[in-house]
């Protein structure tokens, strides 16, 4: 039997037989790693409600055939507790959860940048400094730059010119009039401006946006996200956003 330990965000459960059930991790070192929690749906379980979705966790496990199994589990953070009493704070948390799921595709391929982002953003949104949909918002566009997939927000994605028109998820980002298909979007300029600041880290300029900014960015945001990982984020449906 070989015992590894990690620390990680649990992604999303499924019940297994009776009283089991398999746990979805994001681990810091890992990277995505699917276990077998025994026992967990029976009410004395040791550490039943420490494998729920949102929490962050410090666990040890050890490798099987086709599932690992967790031997003991330890909570860091339990990020639900503080999200669940908050329909927009929730429902954008689990759509960060769908996301990670999303974005590291194969099982013990270390992740690190997408884990670090995951518990930051759900530790921001935790924390109610900023507007839950600023923080998923912000949390999209970072991961994605993660994966490779960062929109052009400077200069023209398909010749770099300066001059901006629209933006055209096709494409990858801002494009210019000469590079505009027909189906490119034209947001405000405030709205490119909030997805830079968010991209970046500035808050002080996406705090002072504007609530029809916000919801122009939000739907390109999500439109973006969709489009690169070729699949709908259910969660997504839930999410309250800014009114324009």
């Amino acid at each position: 039997m070989s015992l590894y330990r990690d620390e990680g965000v649990v992604l999303r459960t499924q019940k297994l037989g009776e009283a089991d059930r398999i746990v979805t991790i994001l681990a810091k070192r890992t990277g995505k790693i699917r276990a077998v929690a025994k026992g967990v749906r029976r009410t004395t379980s040791r550490f039943g409600a420490r494998l729920e979705p949102f929490t962050h966790v410090d666990l040890q496990l050890h490798t099987g055939r086709t599932l690992d199994v967790v031997t003991q589990a330890e909570t860091i953070r339990p990020y639900g507790e503080a999200l669940a009493a908050d329909y927009p704070r929730y429902t954008a948390g689990s759509a960060m959860l769908e996301t990670a799921d999303r974005l590291t595709h194969g099982e013990k391929e270390p992740a690190l940048r997408q884990f670090l982002l995951l518990v930051g953003g759900l530790r921001t949104l935790a924390d109610r400094g900023h507007e839950a949909r600023l923080v998923l918002d912000a949390y999209f566009l970072r991961s994605l730059a993660v994966a490779g997939y960062a929109p052009a927000l400077d200069a023209c994605a398909k010749c770099q010119a300066p001059a901006i028109r629209a933006f055209a998820i096709v494409a990858g980002g801002v494009v210019c009039g000469a590079c505009k298909p027909a189906c490119a979007a034209v947001p405000a300029s405030e709205t490119i401006g909030l997805m830079s600041a968010l991209l970046r880290g500035d808050w002080a300029t996406a705090d002072a946006s504007e609530p029809r900014h916000r919801s122009e960015c939000s739907g390109l945001v999500a439109a973006y996200l969709q489009w690169h990982l070729e699949h709908g984020i259910r969660s997504l449906r839930h999410v309250e956003r800014e009114p324009a």
